[in-house]
């Protein structure tokens, strides 16, 4: 019996699923799983060894906890854990500065 109703479900949502193809919502479906990949892979692109600071100077999550930006600032690499937490940092670096925490050389 639930194999019938299982049957008769897949049946009725076919339709749908193939009717969605048709107006391109499978484009948008692989569109913004290809951005995330994107993301994923610019992130994975930087490591807490690149940059000169210990923890995201504008929301203070550690580097170590994933990269996703950069910036040059005063002759350091500092590393953000967001391009949101960079573009805070960047409107007003000398705000952040006093929480810049800097790996000891």
């Amino acid at each position: 019996m639930t194999n019938k109703i299982f049957l008769q479900a897949m049946l009725l949502a076919s339709p749908l699923y193939f009717a969605a193809c048709k107006n391109g919502d499978s484009k948008q479906t692989f569109e913004a799983a290809d951005k995330k990949t994107d993301t994923t892979m610019h992130a994975s692109m930087y490591t807490a060894s690149m940059v000169d600071n210990i923890k995201d100077p504008a929301c203070g999550m550690p580097v170590t906890a994933g990269i996703g930006d950069t910036a040059h600032y005063k002759n350091h690499v500092i590393g953000f854990c967001s391009k949101e937490c960079k573009a805070t940092f960047l409107q007003n670096p000398e705000q952040f500065i006093t929480q810049l925490q800097l790996k000891t050389q």
